[in-house]
């Protein structure tokens, strides 16, 4: 297993680089931009680079499966299932901000095995996959573990994520903590990588939001569920915790409550 996900490694190295080729002709160029039907913005360079890695996909590998953010799911039932998100950070990427990234995570039997963050703006790509380590710009990496509750700093991309109760259930991890910081989208998946980050708590999420953090982290030895503690594939869930060390994860799992 390990030497095949090696392979598709280097596939999805081949993915994200082209990509990144694609979404930079587009960056600080006051792109096209249209409405989804949720409002949420989306632009040709969104739509121009799934297209080209949909198209990659399916002449390399015709029998997996594909679950992309702007063209929709094909062949779920595949043993092989590749999620896309192809620019993870819309509004980041509109603005002219550099935070913003592509993401690709492979799934066998529904699980995610293999992970990448690449952020075209900054030339930095996270690269994880079962067995193999988790690398960032060809340099492995894990998260810090044994920071205490007291001492931990946690991300999240917006405060609007968090509404009703689970504003409140944020608050109280917030009250507990050293550091909240807000904004970074994919990013901050990769800081946690890099342990200068404990925690990422999110909601609102769709799963090509988490399926490749999620891949990346846990092949580092990071921990990333549901908020209940739940392992996390297509569908499972819109709210994410992730953590390099699983005694913070669950003592946030208990803060955050099960509802």
């Amino acid at each position: 297993m390990a030497e095949h996900l090696s392979e598709l490694c280097a596939f999805a190295e081949s993915l994200a680089d082209e990509s990144r080729r694609i979404i930079l002709q587009y960056w600080r160029q006051d792109p096209e931009v249209a409405d989804k039907a949720d409002e949420s913005p989306v632009t040709v360079a969104d739509r121009t680079a799934e297209a080209a890695i949909r198209e990659r996909i399916d002449a390399r590998f015709p029998n997996h499966g594909i679950a992309g953010e702007e063209f929709g799911k094909v062949r779920l039932g595949a043993e092989y299932v590749w999620s896309i998100d192809p620019i993870d950070g819309t509004k980041a990427f509109i603005s002219g901000s550099p935070l913003f990234g592509t993401l690709i995570a492979l799934l066998h039997d529904g699980r995610p095995v293999l992970g990448l963050i690449d952020v075209p703006a900054t030339s930095e790509r996270w690269l994880g996959a079962e067995g193999l380590g988790a690398m960032h710009n060809g340099h492995q990496v894990r998260p810090r573990i044994g920071r205490a509750l007291g001492q931990a700093v946690s991300g999240s991309t917006s405060p609007s994520m968090f509404t009703g109760q689970d504003a409140e259930r944020l608050r109280r991890v917030h009250e507990r903590i050293k550091l909240p910081v807000w904004g970074g989208d994919c990013y901050l998946y990769g800081l946690l990588s890099l342990g200068t980050i404990d925690l990422v708590i999110e909601a609102g999420l769709s799963d090509h939001d988490y399926l490749a953090p999620a891949a990346l982290l846990q092949a580092g030895g990071g921990i990333v569920t549901d908020w209940k503690g739940a392992p996390l594939g297509l569908g499972t869930s819109d709210r994410v915790i992730a953590a390099g060390d699983p005694v913070l994860h669950a003592e946030v799992i208990r803060l955050l409550g099960n509802g």
